[in-house]
């Protein structure tokens, strides 16, 4: 960040101006003016207008010209304008309406304009404008709006809704058919559940943000040191960040205890990526002699305004599961039912009377068609899945932060992952090294390091006996015929080279602790092995160095000019650094110049990608098989290569490289050209295979979810070769799957080839970088997502936050299925939250995806068991649960209809009072709700056979084919229990109540032992509780019952007689079912 922000000392006025002006000037030479820029791109757009009816499957001839071909394609067509009363009544008025209601939200929501900011060192209060707190915020509500939160949350749901429109119609007199209670005790129910829920979803959330707020930072003042919280810091504030501490805010970096101004931090938080990055601080206060000087100087920091960049995430507010969707679309089917009925009955009556309020009163009878209780209930099962989950110990550690989704665990299609840190450790070991000839493997290290302290030991003694005095010569490239070397002096070149080539640096802790002076600082190092670490820019390099470590030679000391390497015996061999030329993703190798100050040696070595170094190397015949052999098995591979180098060849090539770099003109070209010329017929040296380590059991788990019909997407920050690697050690991509590189696009026309390319290929996996799938959602987004889809695997690498977040809602939009996002860094929260259902994973990056996830594991193994058994359950259970409350509404709606046909479609209720409060809540709320305990499979039959989470996807469990055959039940049992009380009571009403409510309960019981698949005891203690709290409570509701009746032999025949005859054919048909078409889960477990 310091490279691109500027301090500026104080001056006066005048030179602040000249200053401001030199500033305009400079950004206004940084690139082309709006009016240079305009012209290209207008030009672009209409070069591009010709491919718009261009079809896909165009072959290359189209595009094997020059761009002059283009013109020949066919004209967009141009869609007839229509007059203005026409364009209004085919849909104008709907975009007028949408552009008002835009123009209305944009002036209530206007957003602040973003400015360039002048930002004092150490002088928060003399920033000019307001800035928000720096705190982290994931809460919801605050005190003022949680209640109407709360409430517009739950009543945008028209289940919610309608009841409490019933509710108060009974405020009404001539409307009211019941006790007041009947209707707002069990809406007032749902409701305090629901706030209670969400109150404690809100603490909690409260309390990881206050966790996360508190963390202690130390504050530079005029007066010393300071503690304050990560959110107490203000813009101005100078800041100490200590070593592995994480950065609490956007910073500039100013000032670092390292003598040369260096320090390594790590950007995992911005794209995912843990390896260390070098930065510098600012140059003229690093010069400072103490911190406190940073005071004196009395400087800002112009800053130019924000950008929308990957620091910049899209969230969700809140969410909502697949299944509430469901069951609200349901709940709709039920209303039109609801008024169908009611609209019958009062036909049927012949619209005598004040018809209009007789069928406001029909539609108050037949409101239990849409029961109360169904919300509470999925809410209470939706707790109680989350309880479930974070008690299963061999998930330990998973929490439960969204409460309300756990059944989308079973619908998932799409599962978009993260690599470093999710599918990875990000802890590189070096596996493999190749000579050509032999090959040493993590059981062979020994012999490498008994013939590096050979070869070491004899150089060491050929040297003493040489004459010390006279000084080294200048060797140049031997004109002697070449010798075949020996395996000995091959490792040693090998690993030398291995041990040169690379950026990284070794650093010592201090005794004392990190401090203010860089002198102290440099004086309480410990340079001892055991105090050493090694810091660059990749971990492969840290892996490579710490292997030649382990073999003996050791990388001691670096700076900008030189390095030291200590060989067994402990010598310390000094090589100056020449010329250095790092790693790019276009060039894909990295080199370095080197000379040894002991020979005054010359050396030329570099390493790099396969691809990269086969053209540069001498010939030879196994380079791309082994590479070949070391990419299957799941290892990164780097060539190494040196050219020895004569003191006029490098004086010849420093002159030509120095003048390249001053070139005003293709500067980057002719200073590429210049280091090609070195590149030519390099000795390979060696091939080194080094191991990114996955996560335990990552390989089985994706395979797992694979055979469970889940399609597995990889979004990462880092390289191509990176990430093909890691998909096939993962096994992301199988063995027998092909893998397509999506070529570099940046137009139009090579997005079309490529699409067409990856058209022609059957059963490949993808892999494709972020620029080139930016360039195809720009012009084929349909096309390109299409085609993905039917893809077994997609990798995309150098993907930004925002680009996973995109492709995320692009899956959802255009495929219509359930996704989950799974990562462990702040740069995967914008996927985790677009996402249907994010987990995290709480690892080495921190907590941020933690935080914000519906779900948090503590590793990636957890995935299987939380989607496959859990998952499975909730939604299984719920789906049950759902279904048979709306039975038991279904089923006394229709007793209720039954009732006001017999007696001339009289609006007056069956059951009043406690009869119906009871009904819903003590009589057979018990056994309803303990179908939470119910499974269908066990969970190892689930983990053995994942295909059975196919058929969740597909939604059979609830969907309007299961919720007709539930009506047809229910019509069928409320008509025999209503029809078949009348036929069988003898004197008095009160015993048709009696008989039908009574058979009523029994029937509920029955229903919900039909409906489980496996028993728990506290189903069976459910049901015997709630039987006998009605038996119980028959002894007390003498208003409803006539004890005397209840208590005869008639009474229990007519009852059983009536609840035989609308069960039994149920259980009947059930056991038909199983036997003549079980489902996929009955032929496992039989």
């Amino acid at each position: 960040m310091a490279e691109h922000i500027r301090l500026y000392p104080v001056r006066s006025a005048a030179a602040a101006a000249a200053a401001n002006r030199k500033r305009a000037a400079y950004y206004n030479a940084a690139g082309p003016g709006p009016g240079a820029a305009r012209h290209s791109r207008y030009q672009l757009e209409d070069e591009s207008a010709h491919l718009d009816e261009m079809p896909l499957m165009m072959s290359e001839e189209g595009f094997e010209n020059d761009e002059s071909d283009y013109h020949t394609l066919p004209q967009a067509r141009v869609t007839q304008r229509r007059s203005g009363l026409e364009w209004f009544v085919c849909g104008g008025w709907r975009l007028l309406c949408a552009s008002c209601c835009d123009w209305l939200i944009n002036i209530c929501q206007r957003k602040k304009e973003l400015k360039a900011r002048t930002v004092w060192l150490g002088c928060p209060e003399k920033c000019e404008e307001k800035h928000p707190k720096n705190s982290i915020k994931n809460q919801k509500y605050n005190v003022f709006t949680f209640i109407p939160g709360v409430l517009y949350e739950q009543f945008k749901f028209f289940l919610n809704l309608y009841f409490l429109v019933v509710s108060c119609s009974q405020f009404v007199p001539a409307l009211k058919i019941g006790y007041l209670y009947t209707y707002w005790a069990p809406l007032g129910f749902v409701l305090a559940v629901i706030i209670i829920r969400e109150a404690v979803d809100e603490f909690r959330r409260f309390q990881r943000d206050k966790e996360v707020n508190a963390q202690l930072y130390s504050k530079l003042t005029v007066r010393g040191q300071v503690q304050v919280k990560s959110s107490d810091i203000q813009v101005g504030d100078l800041i100490i960040v200590e070593k592995n501490q994480r950065i609490p805010s956007d910073m500039v970096f100013l000032r670092t205890s390292e003598k040369a101004g260096s320090c390594f931090i790590r950007t995992d938080q911005l794209d995912g990526e843990t390896d260390w990055k070098l930065k510098v601080a600012v140059s003229c206060t690093q010069r400072l002699p103490a911190l406190g000087d940073l005071f004196s100087i009395n400087a800002y920091v112009y800053a130019q305004k924000p950008q929308l960049d990957i620091h910049s995430f899209e969230g969700t507010f809140t969410r909502v599961g697949l299944l509430d969707l469901e069951l609200n679309q349901l709940t709709k089917a039920l209303f039109l039912a609801l008024v169908a009925l009611s609209v019958v009955m009062v036909t049927l009556q012949g619209f005598v009377g004040p018809w209009y309020r007789n069928l406001f009163r029909f539609l108050l009878l037949f409101s239990y068609i849409i029961p109360i209780s169904l919300r509470v209930n999925l809410d209470m099962g939706k707790a109680a899945y989350g309880w479930m989950i974070m008690k299963d110990e061999n998930i330990p550690g998973t929490v439960v932060r969204t409460s309300t989704i756990p059944e989308e665990l079973g619908r998932l299609v799409y599962l978009l992952t993260d690599k470093t840190g999710t599918l990875t450790r990000n802890e590189m070991v070096f596996k493999r090294l190749h000579l050509g000839t032999v090959s040493y493997g993590t059981d062979t290290m020994d012999e490498i390091q008994s013939h590096v302290a050979s070869s070491y030991s004899q150089m060491h003694s050929q040297a003493a006996g040489n004459n010390a005095s006279s000084p080294p010569p200048r060797k140049g490239p031997s004109s002697a015929p070449k010798v075949r070397k020996s395996v000995s002096s091959r490792i040693h070149e090998a690993v030398k080279a291995i041990a040169l080539c690379h950026n990284v640096t070794p650093v010592y802790e201090s005794w004392a602790g990190v401090t203010g002076e860089t002198e102290v600082a440099e004086a309480d190092r410990d340079f001892s092995d055991e105090n050493r670490t090694y810091q660059a820019s990749s971990p492969d390099e840290v892996a490579l160095v710490q292997w030649t470590e382990s073999v003996g030679l050791t990388l001691v000391s670096r700076d900008l000019a030189s390095m030291q390497l200590k060989t067994p015996g402990g010598q310390i061999l000094t090589f100056r650094i020449l010329q250095m030329f790092p790693f790019t993703s276009e060039s894909k190798r990295m080199g370095v110049i080197v000379r040894d100050e002991s020979t005054a040696e010359i050396t030329f070595y570099m390493k790099g990608a396969d691809v990269a170094m086969s053209s540069i190397v001498q010939y030879n015949d196994w380079l791309e098989e082994e590479c070949g052999n070391m990419a299957r098995e799941g290892l990164r591979t780097l060539v190494v290569a040196k050219r020895s180098l004569t003191e006029e060849q490098y004086q010849d090539f420093e002159s030509r490289y120095s003048q390249a770099k001053l070139s005003l003109h293709d500067r980057t070209l002719k200073v590429a050209a210049v280091v090609e010329s070195l590149e030519r017929e390099m000795e390979l040296l060696c091939l080194t295979g080094v191991e990114d380590q996955l996560q335990a059991d990552v390989r089985p788990t994706l395979e797992m979810l694979r055979n469970a019909g889940i399609k597995i997407w990889m979004l990462t920050g880092d390289k191509l070769e990176t990430a093909t690697c890691i998909a096939k050690s993962s096994h992301l991509v199988s063995r027998a799957q092909d893998v397509h590189i999506f070529k570099q696009v940046s137009s139009r026309g090579e997005a079309h080839l490529e699409l067409n390319a990856l058209r022609r290929r059957q059963d490949c996996a993808l892999v494709i970088s972020g620029d080139s799938l930016e360039v195809c959602l720009k012009y084929y987004e349909h096309e390109f997502v299409e085609l993905a889809c039917q893809c077994p695997a997609v990798v995309c690498c150098r993907c930004s936050p925002t680009q996973k977040a995109r492709i995320v809602t692009l899956l959802q939009q255009h495929t219509g299925r359930r996704t989950c996002a799974i990562g462990d860094g702040g740069n995967d929260v914008s996927m985790i939250q677009a996402a249907d259902c994010g987990i995290g994973i709480e690892g080495k990056e921190g907590k941020q995806a933690s935080l914000a996830a519906d779900f948090s594991i503590t590793q990636f193994r957890h995935v299987g068991r939380l989607l496959v058994v859990h998952g499975r359950n909730s939604y299984k259970r719920s789906a049950a649960l759902g279904q048979l409350v709306m039975h038991r509404g279904l089923v006394i709606s229709t007793m209720q209809a039954v009732f006001s046909s017999v007696f001339y479609f009289a609006s007056v209720p069956l059951y009043q009072g406690f009869l119906m409060v009871g009904y819903a809540t003590v009589y057979t709320m018990f056994p309803v709700f303990s179908l939470v305990l119910d499974q269908d499979v066990k969970p190892e039959m689930a983990l053995l056979y994942p295909e059975l989470y196919k058929d969740l996807t597909k939604g059979r469990s609830l969907s309007f084919k299961t919720f007709l055959v539930w009506v047809l039940i229910s019509v069928y049992q409320g008509g025999i229990l209503m029809y078949g009380a009348l036929l069988l009571f003898e004197s008095e009403f009160v015993h048709v109540v009696a008989i039908s409510f009574t058979a009523l309960i029994l029937t509920e019981l029955l229903m919900v032992a039909l409906t489980v698949r496996t028993w728990h005891w506290l189903m069976v203690v459910a049901e015997f509780l709630s039987l006998g709290c009605y038996v119980a409570s028959l002894l007390f509701l003498n208003e409803y019952f006539d004890v005397a009746f209840i208590t005869t032999v008639a009474f229990l025949w007519k009852v059983s007689a009536i609840t035989v005859v609308s069960c039994l054919p149920l259980y009947v048909l059930k056991y038909l079912r199983r036997k003549l078409s079980p489902p996929s889960y009955c032929k496992l477990a039989s």
